[in-house]
């Protein structure tokens, strides 16, 4: 879980750097195609590809849901404020999973744990600042993608093991940049890519493969 928290913020720090020069969908688009390329490789080597029909299987369907939700409100909000205001916001996501948890799963969470989920929503709030002037459409779309990674987060306890975690990434990424791609033109439509934002974009997707694979293992 560590690996994977330490991958998915150096790479939104680069989809921050580099959403100054493409849109969201682009950014999903480009990304996602050298992270499929490179997980399906991956999937092929360990003998792992199984019938994309298991997007039908709820668990699955639902993390995928919740993964292209969670993806599309984060970084549009990252792209509106600084990043360290959306991480912040986003510190909340172990508060309500745990929350989630005890309503969802029925596993015990004692009065420590309870305080300190009611403290961090005082914290989020705080950082939120939910009156006329401090409430801004941005912060709205961090706490979405909280909610919709709680969704994909608990979704996954129930995936089946038969399933190898490379495949249910490979699911991920497929989807992910399909919904990239089908807000490309609402967004603003295709640019021209510098070099400068296909090296950082490669080297996104090689941490997002990374972070994805770790935090479904994590799940599981």
């Amino acid at each position: 879980m560590a690996a994977a928290m330490a991958t998915f913020t150096a790479n939104d720090t680069i989809t921050k750097a580099v959403s100054a020069e493409l849109n969201i969908g682009e950014i999903l688009l480009v990304r996602g195609v050298v992270a499929m390329v490179l997980v399906a490789a991956l999937a092929w080597y360990r003998d792992a590809l199984r019938s994309f029909g298991a997007l039908l299987i709820w668990p699955v369907g639902l993390r995928v849901i919740g993964e292209i939700g969670g993806t599309l409100t984060y970084l549009s909000a990252i792209s509106q404020i600084p990043l360290a205001n959306a991480s912040a916001i986003f510190q909340a996501l172990p508060l309500v999973i745990t929350l989630g948890a005890a309503l969802v799963f029925g596993e015990p969470v004692g009065w420590r744990r309870w305080l300190a989920i009611a403290a961090g929503f005082i914290g989020v709030l705080v950082i939120v600042r939910p009156g006329a002037e401090g409430f801004n459409q941005a912060a709205l779309l961090a706490l979405a993608s909280v909610g919709f990674c709680t969704v994909r987060d608990l979704a996954t306890r129930r995936i089946p093991k038969d399933l190898p975690t490379v495949f249910i990434t490979l699911l991920t990424t497929v989807t992910v940049t399909t919904a990239g791609a089908a807000v490309l033109v609402p967004l603003g439509g295709w640019r021209p890519p510098s070099g400068q934002a296909l090296g950082l974009l490669t080297f996104a997707a090689v941490l997002i493969l990374i972070g994805y694979q770790c935090i479904i293992v994590s799940l599981r």
